[in-house]
């Protein structure tokens, strides 16, 4: 799959928004990526996820970890390709951890899936999670890398890479314009 191919599937089914939107970082943008959007196709899901499985050839991981929301589909989809488990981390108490009985055995080979790396906050606090329990963090696969190159420490395999202005709250010039804003992104 190219990533024009990816970009098309990402067009046609309106994950690529145009407005004024608050991100989960809590940087503005005027371009939103909504993966949701084509997540909600089975055949579009295991298409793309299959092309992310064929590209993590070789690498020897036991299990996938999504943050919650985003990262769920994505996670399950590349691990159910990989033939390996997939869990899932959430938020409790401010921070990302594993719940609902998820057991990591220490030295566990795991890679994080995401759908869209902005920040890389999300996959970064995945990491820690992952590692605190004693695995070995082996890559992030994810959809869209939006990041302009964040460091995540570890291999990024996305299949497409975008840009998109992000702007503080404070410098914002759709804020100035007055444009509504909106919030579609999972973190309150």
């Amino acid at each position: 799959m190219t990533e024009a191919e990816v970009f098309q599937l990402l067009t046609d089914t309106g994950a690529i928004q145009d407005g004024h939107f608050i991100l989960s970082s809590g940087l503005h943008s005027g371009r939103y990526f909504q993966c949701a959007q084509v997540l909600q196709y089975p055949e579009h899901t295991e298409r793309l996820c299959k092309e992310l499985a064929h590209r993590l050839a070789g690498i020897e991981a036991e299990l996938v970890a999504g943050p919650a929301f985003g990262g769920i589909i994505v996670a399950y989809e590349l691990a159910r390709q990989l033939g390996i488990r997939s869990i899932f981390a959430e938020r409790q108490d401010r921070r990302m951890t594993f719940r609902r009985g998820f057991a990591v055995a220490p030295g566990a080979r795991a890679i994080i899936a995401e759908d869209v790396i902005t920040t890389g906050g999300s996959v970064l606090e995945v990491a820690a999670a992952l590692r605190s329990l004693g695995a070995q963090v082996l890559c992030v696969a994810a959809l869209l890398d939006r990041s302009a190159g964040v460091d995540l420490g570890v291999r990024l395999e996305a299949l497409a890479h975008a840009t998109a202005e992000n702007y503080a709250p404070e410098s914002c010039p759709l804020c100035a314009r007055q444009v509504a804003l909106s919030k579609p992104g999972s973190r309150a």
